[in-house]
């Protein structure tokens, strides 16, 4: 038997061009001898389609979708995966599904057992979990349908679940898995996969086919790394991260193994490559084309127009350069350097004389009030709007270029430099900033070296620094990844090491910064935590100050 895994990009609602897609995957898998081609979960529709899924019509065009591709199985079996009506009359309208297509024919559907019900995920919200589990036979061989979390309960050791489908199906037993997926990117989600696949594979001595989609749908981002493993617990084969992949293999192959193919892991160039596909298809998805970001001279708008470069092509970005009076000459000059390097069209617009008018206007009202961080939310507001005048007059989408140290404890204003489309940085800690810098710069310079180098710094008044409010980012980032990845209190932090005085300003920070957040634009999740929707707190809590 030849199996096809198809590795795609999908479009959420977009049923048209899905369906695309996996036509000219079906074709090609038929000319190149393939028996059976597998695609990913939810892929009729997108995943993840939230709340799309409580209108009837987009449940009518999914199955549309189905019933497109059935018309295709005349002489290839399709496995594809997409919501469904639950005919019962208790429980959640829809189930989550897995379709079996063959002879133009639906010859088995497989629902959904385990909804994941955490961080990003909300499944339970929408679907009724499956109760009854079949394998079903093709070409003298058994198979085990199972979609993306269905797997994730080896042995029923997940305290969130009571049920492990594959062992449901052990007493009909089965000569091979499918696991239809919508894994999202995390950088050491890769390393988990791998292992929760092997450990499927070793219990149960059969070769396991794992597709997952790639591609970014605003937050979420999807790495591909679909695998094959061989039932000695060998990857026979894993598809490329962050692209399109379509591959055929020959299930004897397969079974018999060969030496371990696995892909290199490092996580900083994951998270790169990743920041890329988000800003690309944030764009295209959206059918924008150009984007926009001011240039400070510092590292974060730097390593921001670097990724929209490459995501984007030099001809379609664009620096803007805003100096006030207590911008540093060594500013605007790194900043042109960058803009040079990447060779992207640039203005500079100083903004002295509009913060004079300003402070002119208001003078009446202030009278005799001390300056403080009013004059300095004045200038990130000013470059902010300068901004989104270049957005509305010339159509170009703002990048944010705030980092998720930044992000944490507020270090930002709203209106100003928190404004923006997408953040691209705000689930990089700055300590990963400088790491994704470096990791640019490894062949040549691309980021000028005074960028990295020089103190951070907002340069909002005379001589200012970051350390002037916060603590250097080396101490600042551990206590943050504790608290936010990990959830850990302060007694837990304390435990750790970490000094009372120092954890219980940082929290104070992150939790008094809520506000802020909730008005800042979507994050590209790129860690286990991000800002957004996985990370639901609410605003105006009393917890830790």
């Amino acid at each position: 038997m030849k199996i096809a895994l198809a590795q795609l990009n999908y479009h959420i609602g977009n049923f048209e061009s899905n369906l695309k897609q996996m036509s000219e995957a079906i074709q090609e898998a038929k000319s190149e001898g393939a028996d059976l081609i597998c695609f990913s979960e939810l892929c009729t529709c997108g995943y993840p389609p939230r709340d799309f899924l409580e209108f009837r019509d987009f449940i009518q065009r999914s199955m549309k979708v189905i019933q497109e591709l059935c018309n295709l199985s005349e002489d290839i079996a399709i496995i594809v995966g997409s919501p469904t009506v639950n005919p019962e009359i208790e429980g959640k309208d829809l189930h989550n599904s897995a379709f079996f297509l063959f002879e133009k024919k639906v010859h088995h559907v497989a629902h959904k057992a385990l909804l994941p019900n955490y961080d990003i995920f909300d499944e339970y919200r929408y679907f009724e979990p499956a109760r009854s589990f079949k394998t079903l036979e093709f070409k003298g061989k058994k198979i085990a349908l199972t979609v993306c979390e269905d797997i994730w309960n080896l042995g029923n050791n997940n305290p969130m679940y009571t049920i492990c489908p594959l062992d449901e199906m052990m007493e009909e037993g089965f000569d091979m898995i499918f696991n239809l997926s919508a894994s999202p990117f995390d950088y050491i989600h890769a390393s988990d996969r791998l292992e929760v696949i092997r450990a499927n594979v070793n219990k149960y001595k059969v070769p396991l086919f794992y597709v997952n989609n790639y591609g970014a749908h605003t937050e979420i981002i999807f790495d591909g790394g679909s695998v094959v493993m061989s039932p000695d617990g060998s990857i026979y084969d894993e598809l490329p991260y962050f692209e399109r992949a379509l591959k055929i293999y020959d299930l004897d192959d397969v079974v018999r193994g060969r030496v371990e193919q696995q892909q290199t892991k490092h996580s900083i160039e994951l998270i790169y490559r990743a920041l890329i596909l988000g800003i690309r298809d944030y764009f295209k998805k959206m059918g924008f084309q150009r984007a926009i970001l001011g240039l400070s001279g510092g590292i974060d708008s730097a390593l921001t127009a670097v990724l929209a470069v490459h995501a984007l092509g030099k001809e379609n970005v664009k620096g803007l350069l805003m100096p006030s009076e207590y911008s540093s000459s060594g500013s605007i000059t790194d900043a042109e350097a960058l803009a040079n390097n990447l060779g992207i069209d640039y203005e500079i617009i100083a903004i002295k004389d509009i913060q004079n008018k300003y402070l002119e206007t208001l003078s009446p009202f202030f009278k005799d009030k001390p300056q403080d961080v009013t004059e300095e939310n004045l200038q990130a507001r000013i470059r902010g709007m300068l901004l989104m005048a270049f957005s509305n007059k010339f159509g170009y989408i703002l990048l944010n270029t705030t980092n998720k140290s930044e992000m944490a404890v507020g270090y930002g204003t709203l209106y100003g430099d928190l404004c923006g489309g997408i953040a691209v940085l705000a689930d990089v800690y700055k300590t990963q900033v400088y790491e994704l810098a470096a990791f640019i710069n490894r062949d040549e310079t691309i980021i000028p070296i005074n960028s990295i180098q020089k103190p951070p710094s907002a340069e909002l008044r005379p001589g200012q620094r970051d350390s002037d409010s916060l603590p250097d980012y080396s101490i600042l980032d551990p206590i943050l990844f504790e608290y936010i990845e990990k959830r850990q209190g302060p007694s837990d932090l304390e435990a750790k090491g970490f000094e009372q005085n120092l954890v219980n300003r940082i929290l104070k920070l992150v939790n008094r910064a809520e506000f802020k957040r909730h008005q800042s634009p979507p994050v590209l999740r790129i860690s286990t935590k991000a800002f957004g929707q996985g990370r639901r707190l609410p605003i105006e809590a009393k917890y830790l100050y």
